[in-house]
């Protein structure tokens, strides 16, 4: 499982430093290319700089929370298809229901896994080829 995520372009926006770090660790090991942003100001610039297939996005955040986030690159012409999965410690009925407003793919609950966050990968990259290229 080395290198299944190999060419792989994501972009994990979250304000904590310790998921930012751990994020990062468990996607590179698997052979991501992984951006890291600390805010949704600062994840919007890395997500067009970078063109990322998958955006993992913090819920709560100061200045632009992950919702605000989300919105705002799913309303993009050149980034609505692209993957959003929400990353949060809150997982009842209404914050996945407003996730799903904002045109989240997927929430992830903190803590997360190496596992889950890999698997989240591969599920979505997998959706978005077959959809590309009609597989």
């Amino acid at each position: 499982m080395s290198d299944s995520l190999a060419g792989i372009r994501i972009v994990l926006i979250d304000d904590s430093n310790t998921i930012r770090r751990s994020g990062e660790i468990f996607l590179s090991q698997a052979g991501a290319k992984v951006v890291l942003a600390e805010d949704g100001f600062d994840g919007l610039s890395k997500v067009v700089d970078n063109k990322p297939d998958v955006i993992f996005v913090d819920v709560m955040m100061p200045r632009l929370d992950g919702y605000q986030t989300c919105a705002l690159i799913k309303n993009h012409r050149d980034f609505k298809n692209t993957p959003v999965v929400m990353l949060t410690s809150k997982d009842t009925l209404f914050d996945r229901a407003r996730g799903k407003l904002v045109g989240s793919d997927q929430y992830l609950t903190k803590p997360f896994s190496k596992k889950s966050l890999i698997e989240a990968v591969i599920a979505h990259t997998k959706r978005y080829e077959e959809a590309e290229y009609g597989n």
